[in-house]
């Protein structure tokens, strides 16, 4: 276990002293998230107003959703294009606007930079481009839907509004992402966690900048003329890999900085911290070598994507999850769990569950049905109550009040329940076949058996929904409450 030598004050939940705690050459090393610039404040709490009016656009639509899939009430509800428009929202809001509002949130953290008007001016020309990229999805919905296509990782609308929506967003990532990369990485000479947790986010960079280029290169290669279901699932394919990657090294980062706000010691030293955020990032560079190996139109290309996801994607996270497990376990052993840490240690414990529940999914798919959403939900429900966690941890740091109450710890219970409850729905369903990506009569539910599957999928979903709007009510009473 790494130790620290240095005689600084950290702040740790039911530490004695006004809650601080002295570290000495006994203590071991913690994973506390970098500092928040009082300068880059205001940007930071912005990324994050972002990803909550990317959620609450989410719920709406994943209202729409669960109706449409829920035996008995899809029959008053149009199928077909009506469900799909939703879904083609619902996931890029929920998954791509979201995750990209949070890590914006932690890499304008994250960056050790002079004063610099030119800087600051970009960071927020970022946010700008990719709040109008975010609306103008929601936008295009109503106004120029064309036709929906169900492309995996980005799902699309066909049209000039929503891939315009699509393309300012994409640039204010990829502005986002060249602020982070621009400043040089400095390491403490005595490596210390808060230096793991930096690497692990410059590491979700390098992946998303490994994106991008995927993104830009299948842009330049995939045939124009082909039909808008294969242009856009090639075109999105190497780099929704990539993207996974950015999801889980963020994942990771969100373990050891929740296990540690809990209380407890990380029963791993900032330099195994390290390696193992190496090995989470090293399969991301699968991905160039695939468009420099096989034409992108070519199945050698899209497997060698799925290889590099499957052989280097998961290395890490066993290891990390037990790190955060037995962090968790001490920390009760001692019996020091305070009311402060009492939401961080629900969030992690869901993560955990939920992604670990996914990975399981994922090896008995067998086929195009409802079992495949069943193992990508878990996952990335599993990076979701991570980064809940993490910004349940950080609302103090940014000024606001800290969640406090049965509601604040009840949230992760409830969303990670509900989403329990639908995968176990899609995952029973999908034994009978009942394909994925369609709705109402489209689902052919010829037995009681899958009718009882899409009905706890669509009472879990319901479940989760309810579970979703409580963080954002959580966070906005924090907002708005003590302590700001």
């Amino acid at each position: 276990m790494n130790t620290v030598t240095t005689r600084r004050s950290l702040g740790m939940p039911g530490a004695t002293g006004a809650g601080r705690v002295r570290v000495t050459a006994a203590t071991p090393a913690p994973y506390e998230l970098p500092a928040v610039d009082a300068r880059r404040r205001p940007l930071v709490r912005s990324w994050l107003v972002l990803g909550l009016l990317a959620l609450v656009g989410s719920g709406l639509y994943s209202v729409l959703l669960v109706l449409a899939r829920t035996p008995g009430i899809n029959s008053w509800l149009p199928a077909g294009d009506f469900f799909r428009v939703a879904l083609v929202v619902h996931v890029d809001l929920s998954v791509l606007v979201w995750f990209v509002a949070i890590a914006g949130m932690l890499w304008s953290m994250n960056r050790r930079e002079a004063r610099s008007r030119l800087g600051g001016a970009l960071g927020w020309l970022a946010l700008a481009l990719a709040g109008a990229g975010a609306l103008g999805m929601m936008a295009a919905a109503f106004a120029d839907p064309g036709t929906p296509v169900m492309s995996n990782y980005i799902p699309m609308l066909d049209s000039a509004t929503f891939r315009a929506a699509v393309a300012v967003f994409g640039i204010g990532v990829l502005l986002l992402v060249g602020l982070e990369l621009s400043l040089p990485m400095r390491l403490s000479a005595a490596l210390d966690g808060t230096d793991a947790l930096r690497a692990g986010l410059r590491a979700a960079a390098v992946a998303t900048a490994v994106a991008l280029l995927a993104f830009g290169w299948s842009l330049a290669v995939v045939p124009a003329g082909l039909p808008p279901k294969a242009y856009y699932e090639i075109l999105y394919w190497g780099g929704g890999h990539a993207l996974q990657f950015t999801w889980t090294l963020l994942m990771l980062v969100g373990w050891l900085a929740l296990a540690n706000a809990c209380g407890g010691r990380v029963p791993v030293s900032p330099r195994v911290a390290l390696l193992l955020i190496a090995i989470a990032l090293a399969g991301v560079f699968v991905t160039p070598l695939a468009y420099l190996m096989h034409d992108v139109v070519t199945v050698e290309h899209r497997d060698m994507h799925t290889w590099g996801m499957r052989a280097g994607g998961g290395l890490a996270i066993l290891p990390m999850a037990l790190a955060a497990v037995l962090a968790l376990a001490q920390q009760a052993r001692r019996g020091l769990i305070t009311d402060e840490a009492r939401p961080l240690r629900a969030a992690l414990i869901t993560s955990i569950a939920l992604f670990a529940s996914g990975g399981l999914v994922g090896l008995a798919i067998d086929g195009a049905n409802v079992k495949i959403p069943a193992h990508y939900h878990g996952c990335i429900v599993g990076v979701t109550l991570a980064l809940m966690g993490l910004v349940y941890h950080l609302l103090p740091r940014l000024g606001y009040g800290r969640p406090r109450g049965r509601l604040a710890v009840s949230q992760p219970w409830v969303y990670g329940l509900g989403q329990l409850m639908h995968i176990t729905g899609l995952v029973w369903s999908g034994g009978y076949g009942v394909q994925r990506k369609v709705a109402g009569a489209e689902q052919v539910l010829r037995g009681p058996g899958e009718i009882f599957g899409m009905g706890l999928m669509g009472a879990g979903g319901a479940v989760a929904i309810a579970g979703g709007l409580l963080f954002v009510v959580v966070v906005w009473r924090a907002m708005h409450g003590a302590g700001r």
